[in-house]
């Protein structure tokens, strides 16, 4: 019975360790795990993910993950040419210019880095100030984003700094991830080091 215990410990440590792991959402070569929905271009190269569109392509590209996730720490590097694109997270795909619904933190090289914001639903639920986007957003520069999703609990940060956070939100509780080009304007953003630390 003692071995029993011991093996079934063992064995439960050794699940909990492996979902502790951070895990690569991208292998640096290919666009494996992803799958695109119309509108941009999106490539791997050099290590990064490249997306590109132009002003004439109204709808959001986007790169969304083949699988969904729940409770996570999200991790990503990414550096905003041109253009607003966003991190989606805890997303449904639903087609249509918008291609999904959900939450997106927020990816522009002028205004509201970090903020959150829910396509086809609330629109904006965290947006923040110019002056808030000054303190932690580096123009021009890669910028790291994580984003902390525990049941109804949502953190978001740049570059080590709490940009948004919703405590016993009312949105979506699990989906998958996605990269955004939106649509009616010209693009320009990369994303390297995705990682993802399943809770």
């Amino acid at each position: 019975m003692r071995n029993l215990l011991l093996l079934v410990s063992l064995l439960l440590t050794g699940h909990l360790a492996n979902a502790q792991k951070w895990q690569n959402l991208f292998d640096g070569k290919t666009l494996a795990g992803w799958h695109t929905l119309p509108g941009g271009h999106w490539e791997a190269k050099n290590g990064m993910i490249v997306g590109l569109s132009e002003k004439t392509d109204t709808r959001h590209g986007l790169l969304i993950t083949d699988k969904s996730y729940k409770n996570f720490i999200l991790s990503v590097q990414y550096k905003a040419n041109k253009g607003n694109s966003g991190l989606y997270f805890r997303a449904e795909e639903v087609g249509g210019w918008a291609g999904v619904s959900g939450f997106q933190a927020e990816i522009d090289p002028e205004k509201d880095a970090g903020g959150l914001y829910e396509t086809n639903g609330r629109a904006w639920v965290v947006q923040p100030t110019p002056e808030q986007v000054k303190t932690w957003y580096k123009p021009g520069q890669w910028n790291t984003m994580t984003v902390t999703a525990k049941g109804r609990d949502v953190v978001v940060t740049v570059n080590g700094q709490k940009t948004a956070r919703l405590d016993n939100d009312s949105g979506r509780t699990q989906g998958r991830i996605a990269l955004q080009l939106h649509g009616g304007m010209d693009m320009d953003v990369l994303f390297k080091d995705l990682k993802i630390k399943q809770l």
